[in-house]
Formats: C-alpha cells, structure tokens, sequence
C-alpha cells in the first residue's frame, strides 16, 4: 500500500507539472504570434493575438520628468504594423516571468526593440492574458521604453 501511494503521488506530480508546461507554452505562443505578426508585417497574425477589444499602454515620462500613461488605440498599431516592410518592427523578448491562475496570465517579458535594422530602445512588457474559447488572448499590453539599456547603437 506504502508503495502504491508514492508511484500515486510521482504520478500525480509528474501530471501536473506537463499540464504548467503546455498552459506555460500556450501562453507563449500567443505572445510569440504578436512578435512574428510584428517582424512579418501581418496584420491578420498580428490580430489573433488578441482579445476583441484590448488596451495597450505605455508608461512614459515628458519632458519635465513626470511619469504618465500614455494610451494607444489598437487599430492604429495594426495599421503601424500593416505600413511596415517584413522585418522592419523586430521586437526581441525574453519570458522572464508567467503566472497562471486558470483562465487569467500574467508575462513580465523584457524586450529590446529593433526598427529598420537598428536598435531603437527596450524595456518591459506586462501582458494580462484571458482564456477565451480555449484560446489565450493578450486583454492588456502595458510596456516601459528607454534608450539606455546598455545595448550599442550598431547592434
């Protein structure tokens, strides 16, 4: 019985962490079709990312240093990225940090942000996701951009 109850136990381990590696990955590959959508100048991929309606924001400073957020409509980035020839908007980011409570994620993502061929500047993305008809969506996109992020400007 002892030793049913440790292979029981292994097993029921071993089931839950496949399950946190493929609803980890699912999360991943949405975010990683926003970014393939972005450097291929697809919209229609770019699109499926997201939720119907999302928010994207910006944590900015002007020029008296203040901290704002600053709004972006999404319509105007699809079409941002609609004007763009393929590889043009080159986002590179790296999953630092998921956190899934079923159907909401959450992804810190460092990024550095790529335009023409040059470094143009970096910083963090913050998504929210939902789970919407077994699908994970990206609901809310906020980011922070700097230019000092120890990166060449040749790279």
């Amino acid at each position: 019985m002892k030793r049913f109850a440790i292979l029981f136990t292994v097993a029921l381990a071993i089931t839950a962490t496949t399950q946190a590696q493929t609803t980890e990955d699912s999360v991943k590959t949405t975010i990683n079709r926003l970014f393939e959508g972005m450097k291929n100048a697809d919209t229609v991929l770019l699109k499926s990312a997201f939720a119907d309606d999302p928010i994207l924001q910006t944590v900015a400073t002007n020029k008296k240093k203040q901290v704002y957020i600053k709004s972006d409509k999404f319509k105007d980035f699809v079409k941002f990225i609609g004007d763009q020839k393929v590889g043009e908007a080159d986002e590179r980011i790296e999953f630092e940090s998921i956190r899934i409570d079923g159907a909401l994620a959450m992804v810190w993502a460092p990024y550095q942000f790529y335009y023409k061929g040059k470094f143009h500047h970096c910083g963090v993305n913050s998504f929210q996701l939902v789970k919407l008809d077994n699908n994970w969506k990206i609901q809310y996109l906020i980011d922070t951009r700097r230019k000092d992020c120890g990166i060449s400007k040749k790279d």
